[in-house]
């Protein structure tokens, strides 16, 4: 490839986004190039000057680097070394976001060797190319590539990055990169029963943390070991890495572990509870959740936990004041307003259950699952025009055989038998099956005064052995 050439598709790489995979590995090089001066690794000792362990971190501002909080547990002091052979010593640490296992060091490098990498804010997509640059002693740097294989959204934590590029264990705090050398996430190496997970919290989290004056790792060793919280958050962490797997089973020993180390750890409550019931273990989540809401009572994820497993539990009161709680602290929270719907209608509270469904669908006009309740419910009122008119505009995000049915019933209790006929048809187009719509479909042409093609509903119906032929025969033959 000509250099001229070379040079126009650098220039163009970044305003094509689609073509990044294709390109990737031919500019890999050149892009590791640029950022591995920007990686160090970071050594710690004790007290006695005997190394504690080694990890990873990057340049974010010429005085100032991002590594995994673990990397400096326990440390008395800790030094950084470059790419180029120097070491500096770490003045001290900056900010600590323990739950996201992040820590802002305060070092002081020459200018022209501290080279800060740009960090974006943005959620990555599943399927983007990533690299990630180590600095485990003892080598002189660690690439590695992959892709971006998941980005989970988890209740009460906030996202979570999957990579499957492979993480040393001296590489944790690691910078990862896309292909334009922006830092989307900090690699984090959680290893847990044997497992290895790779992942990495997102980059957001850096512009989170909270910085304040330079405090000693003396200090921060005290601070500690006085409290519990730090060594409840390295369980909590495990917990995480399993939880964005959707392994439940084994999250959970870590969150309960992090709420025995420190009973007031409201968020390991909460995602123990939030486990409990995903396992079924409905008790045991109205247990920890109420701990985690005595801790942090204005959190409403909370009471979404309270809701879930008092509905399944079938304590019903109980699940409708939870949601109530919810939507008190986050009123535009549309799932609340949903379940507090289905709890209504548990109650037998028809016109409050309208009422929340109607919420639903004014803070989210495309929720099908709200529009199908709403219109069960005003049918089961006798508003059948209402119900109509909601399971029309269903048709819109739902077209399948159980809306045109239910479509069909709203028009055949108007006695619109013609429009009920070609809904009941429609239903039957959808799911050709679905012997309640061939039913209905009888019952439609007998009421429209069409007995033949009635008693044809009733043939196939019985020739399919149904238990809706003898009530279609019934209508027949009064």
């Amino acid at each position: 490839m000509s250099c001229l050439r070379k040079t126009i598709l650098l220039v163009l790489l970044p305003l094509f986004a689609g073509t990044e995979d294709v390109l990737s590995q031919e500019y890999l090089p050149e892009l590791v190039r640029r950022i591995k001066p920007s990686a160090v690794a970071i050594e710690t000792y004790d007290s006695r000057d005997t190394t504690l362990s080694r990890g990873s971190g990057f340049f974010v501002a010429p005085d100032r680097i991002i590594t995994n909080r673990h990397v400096i547990d326990r440390a008395a002091r800790a030094e950084v070394h470059l790419q180029n052979g120097r070491k500096f010593p770490v003045r001290g640490v900056l900010a600590v976001d323990g739950e996201g296992d992040l820590a802002l060091l305060r070092v002081e490098v020459p200018r022209d060797m501290a080279i800060p990498l740009p960090i974006i804010m943005s959620v990555p997509q599943e399927g983007q190319a990533i690299v990630v640059v180590g600095n485990p002693l003892g080598l002189e740097g660690s690439v590695s590539n992959g892709i971006v294989s998941a980005v989970r959204e988890i209740a009460g934590y906030g996202r979570i990055i999957q990579i499957t590029a492979p993480i040393s264990p001296g590489s944790s705090g690691s910078p990862v990169v896309n292909m334009m050398g922006q830092v989307i996430g900090v690699a984090t190496l959680q290893a847990a029963e044997g497992q290895s997970l790779n992942f990495a919290v997102p980059s957001e989290r850096i512009f989170q943390m909270r910085v304040g004056e330079v405090q000693s790792f003396a200090s921060l060793a005290a601070e500690t070991q006085r409290n519990k919280r730090s060594a409840a958050e390295r369980s909590y962490l495990q917990g995480l890495a399993q939880l964005s797997r959707d392994d439940y089973a084994r999250a959970l020993p870590f969150f309960e572990k992090a709420a025995e180390i420190d009973p007031n750890y409201a968020e390991a409550w909460y995602q123990a509870g939030f486990c409990y019931g995903i396992l079924g273990r409905h008790a045991d989540s109205l247990r920890a959740s109420k701990q985690a809401a005595r801790l942090r009572p204005d959190w409403a994820a909370v009471y979404i936990n309270i809701g879930a497993s008092s509905f399944a539990l079938g304590q019903f009161r109980e699940a409708a004041d939870a949601y109530r709680q919810v939507l008190r602290y986050d009123e535009d929270n549309y799932e609340a307003h949903f379940s507090l719907g289905l709890t209504f209608g548990k109650l037998n509270r028809a016109d409050e259950e309208i009422l929340a469904y109607r919420r639903v669908i004014a803070l989210k006009p495309d929720h099908s699952g709200a529009m199908e309740k709403l219109g069960s419910a005003l049918f089961q009122k006798r508003r059948f025009a209402e119900a109509a008119a909601v399971y029309e505009e269903l048709r819109a995000y739902k077209p399948d055989g159980r809306t045109y049915n239910s479509l069909g019933e709203c028009y055949f209790e108007l006695n619109r038998f013609d429009e009920s006929i070609d809904a009941f048809n429609s239903a039957l187009g959808y799911f050709p099956d679905f012997d309640q719509a061939r039913f209905n479909l009888g019952r439609a042409y007998l009421k429209a005064g069409n007995r033949e093609m009635a008693q044809a509903q009733y043939e196939i119906l019985k020739n399919s052995r149904s238990e809706w032929a003898d009530r279609l025969y019934v209508l027949l033959n009064p």
